[in-house]
């Protein structure tokens, strides 16, 4: 018999790679073979797509089946080679027309009784194929939607095995089926694939029955209020130091909404990341808003920054990509896994390196932490925590990360006076959100020969060079560069906050205002 190839997508790290799989059968002893570097639910394929197959009413080759899956040295990680298996097998064995199974790409998972269950990373994956010129891709019919994001490529949405085999044997294959002819999947459970457990971060996803929170619920705290709109305008970092019950949380949470929807490159981006990770919200092809991402203090470093056995997934921070990564209790967290973020903080990506090889994430989000002034939490009139023990708590926020933090400000709490009057003043998201809007137009366009877009990317080589302040600006900074209070680092992060205080007040640059302003946020002034 002849030897039937078609062909697959392996996804590594959030890139997808073309996967050629190849079917011989030949006289033998009876026995489905698999090679090419495989994980052990790939491996279990074998008794998957037989289950499948024969349930589909297509009889099994009583000889010996040679599967490969090329390039051999790649690592092939989960269960979206199982229809390109069967379908090779299928056609090796005469049951459909080999040339008619070489030129489309399959992906999907294979019940017992042939139907097609959804898989993950299917958005990367139709890219990948996209990219390799591939003109129809077949996807289960629960990722339809995902998979219909990809430009210029004709998505078969398929819900089993028989009517895809069927179809490719029948006098249609060359034309696009009409809508509807596959049908949807045959279980109408079927949805993507939930989060993987293992203590890995989530993604927080807006229930449409409860109104969204709303900046406007957060009463008494002003000067937070101000630091979180300067943060959306020009994606800085943010720390806040409050006791409990101060609105530290109900700020984070409503930080989301202050910023602008994502472009269209930056939403598939995003999507793609939680497509891989098994986060994508059923119902939600394309995740058009910025996420945010809350994990607990127990994670470990490999739940942060990404790893795990095997192929290296995304963590909490590439979860949190164009969105926000919030650490409440932040000095509760490990020192190693806040250590960790040093790094990405920086270059906006993250690399896994294991034995199988490394893995680059991207990561550039903006990190919100608000901690506790010391470990009792109580009241200022019955806290007993020595000034020792106030700074050691509060010393597992190193150096090194309080640096990179553009904006600290104080939480501290209100009388009912103050709350009360303040209910007055408090702006709901939208009105916030229009002036961040316009901040960042101002700042795109300002940087449109560039390859930044927001305050917050600007290299520091631009912030001494076409982007530096006037020497009447720069007067504030200089003197605290010159006395030690203020790094080479801290400088920058001050300079890109006064760029988007002064985005936010129309001004064409930064002052002595904006720069002093700037100053006072990253020296928090009271905290």
């Amino acid at each position: 018999m002849a030897v039937a190839r078609t062909r697959c997508v392996a996804i590594v790290g959030v890139s997808g790679h073309v996967i050629e799989v190849e079917c011989h059968i030949s006289n033998g002893l009876p026995g489905l073979h698999l090679i090419g570097l495989l994980d052990t639910a790939l491996n279990e394929a074998r008794d998957r797509v037989r289950s499948a197959v024969m349930n589909s009413k297509y009889g099994w080759p009583d000889s010996r089946i040679t599967i490969s899956l090329f390039p051999a040295s790649l690592p092939k990680r989960g269960s979206q080679f199982d229809l390109a298996i069967a379908v090779s097998l299928l056609g090796a064995a005469n049951v459909i027309p080999i040339e008619r199974i070489a030129e489309p790409f399959f992906l999907g998972e294979l019940g017992l009784d042939g139907r097609l269950r959804p898989v993950r990373g299917i958005l990367p994956a139709v890219a990948a194929a996209g990219d390799a010129g591939a003109t129809k891709v077949v996807v289960p019919a629960a990722n339809a939607e995902e998979a219909a994001l990809v430009p210029g490529v004709t998505v078969l949405p398929v819900g089993d095995l028989r009517t895809l085999v069927e179809w490719l044997r029948g006098p249609d294959h060359d034309r696009v089926p009409p809508p509807g002819l596959f049908g949807p999947s045959a279980d109408p459970d079927d949805a993507p694939p939930a989060a993987a457990q293992n203590g890995q971060a989530t993604a927080s996803v807006p229930d449409l029955a409860r109104p969204a929170p709303d900046l406007r619920d957060v009463a008494g705290q002003p000067l937070a209020r101000k630091a979180l709109e300067v943060c959306a305008a020009g994606g800085h970092n943010l720390w806040m130091l409050g006791p409990p019950g101060t609105g530290k949380t109900m700020l984070a949470e409503r930080l989301p909404s202050l910023l602008p929807p994502l472009s269209l490159d930056h939403a598939l981006e995003v999507t793609a990341i939680h497509s891989i990770a098994g986060t994508l919200p059923a119902g939600r092809p394309l995740l058009d808003r910025a996420p945010f991402v809350n994990p607990h203090h127990t994670a470990t470093v490999a739940a942060i920054v990404g790893g795990g056995t095997g192929v290296p997934r995304p963590g909490a921070v590439s979860l949190a990509h164009r969105g926000v990564l919030f650490l409440d209790e932040a000095p509760e967290f490990p020192m190693a896994v806040l250590d960790s973020l040093r790094q990405p903080l920086e270059s906006g990506t993250v690399t896994v390196a294991r034995a199988s090889g490394s893995v680059t994430f991207p990561a550039r989000f903006m990190l919100v932490m608000a901690a506790n002034p010391c470990p009792c939490a109580e009241a200022s009139d019955a806290c007993q925590c020595t000034p020792t023990i106030r700074r050691r708590y509060l010393a597992r926020l190193s150096g090194p990360l309080l640096d990179r933090i553009d904006v600290k400000v104080a939480v501290a709490r209100s009388t009912r006076t103050e709350l009360l009057a303040d209910r007055r003043f408090a702006e709901p998201s939208a009105v916030v959100a229009e002036r961040v809007l316009a901040a960042r137009e101002r700042a795109a366009k300002r940087l449109a020969p560039t390859p930044w877009r927001v305050n917050s990317e600007l290299p520091a080589s631009a912030l001494h060079g076409e982007f530096r302040p006037s020497p009447a600006a720069m007067k504030p900074l200089t003197t605290c560069l010159d006395n030690g209070a203020l790094s080479a680092r801290g400088l920058d992060r001050i300079v890109r906050v006064a760029w988007t205080l002064a985005d936010l007040a129309a001004k064409d640059q930064p002052e002595v205002e904006e720069t002093s302003a700037a100053l006072a946020m990253w020296l928090g002034v009271g905290a």
